[in-house]
């Protein structure tokens, strides 16, 4: 039985910019009343007017979602404004650019706790509310590097197995309930997070950035307005997988494929793009 859009009301993190803010859009089309978190306050704010625009009824809640005490707070604010909560997206992430030999600890640890920690303790503090409800549907943002593991993306490949592994773990703990998960793994959708991600410290700073905007301008190409489309439709029909984009479902093949050689294949079609010019 497919999930009522119409009359919901969705949790959304990362409204203010990329997939989490083309979603709530499309969900707001849809008539599904939304609770919108981000810590851009200015972007979560352009969001919001965007969708009230659609008649529904928008919270904005600006917040770093790293913040244990504010996640901890939120269901009850959320479900004080809006009654209810039927749907939680989880699309807050970040990117880290660099080998792992030029990561800190540090920088590894900031990325994995917005990536699949806070994730984690969304999904902790909103469980108990989507319980309350017949139906209700957690979303969570992997990507691609979620199936596969390209070079100098070890944090990001960690954060995004991570949530999938969760997901699907927590799936199965859920079965019998009126929960079910989508996880989405987009391929190169056309927004910020490449470009903005931040680089290792210890990286060579320009050609990383020169390194960035070429594979940007290579695959970053799928519209996200189509990519939120999928999902809406994908939570709608409460798919437990969703693969965004042709490059998504090409390379989801070839890793079943050849589990172990896969990237070797990938660096013989796409090699000027996968290394830095300084290799």
């Amino acid at each position: 039985m497919r999930l009522r859009l119409e009359g919901g009301v969705a949790v959304v993190t990362g409204a203010a910019s990329g997939i989490g803010r083309a979603t709530a859009l499309h969900l707001a089309s849809r008539g599904c009343h939304l609770a919108l978190v981000d810590r851009n306050a200015a972007g979560l704010e352009e969001t919001a007017r965007t969708a009230a625009e659609r008649g529904i009824r928008v919270t904005q809640h600006p917040m770093d979602v790293t913040d244990a005490t504010a996640v901890a707070s939120l269901p009850d604010r959320v479900v004080a404004d809006h009654g209810k909560v039927t749907i939680l997206l989880n699309a807050a992430g970040v990117a880290l650019q660099g080998r792992f030999s030029e990561l800190s600890v540090e920088e590894f640890r900031w990325l994995i706790e917005i990536n699949f920690m806070a994730l984690v303790g969304l999904t902790k503090a909103f469980l108990p509310v989507l319980l309350r409800q017949d139906q209700a549907q957690i979303a969570n943002i992997s990507s691609i590097y979620g199936i596969i593991a390209p070079a100098e993306q070890t944090a990001y490949v960690a954060s995004k197995f991570a949530v999938r592994g969760f997901s699907e773990s927590l799936r199965h703990e859920l079965e019998g309930t009126g929960i079910e998960i989508t996880v989405v793994h987009p391929g190169g959708i056309r927004t910020g997070i490449a470009t903005s991600a931040r680089i290792a410290a210890a990286a060579d700073q320009e050609a990383a950035k020169a390194s960035r905007r070429a594979f940007a301008e290579a695959f970053l190409t799928y519209p996200p307005e189509q990519a939120a489309a999928a999902i809406v439709r994908a939570i709608e029909r409460r798919q437990k997988r969703l693969l965004i984009g042709a490059d998504a479902r090409a390379a989801a093949v070839l890793q079943w494929l050849v589990p172990v050689r896969y990237w070797q294949v990938l660096k013989l079609r796409y090699g000027a793009y996968l290394s830095r010019p300084d290799r």
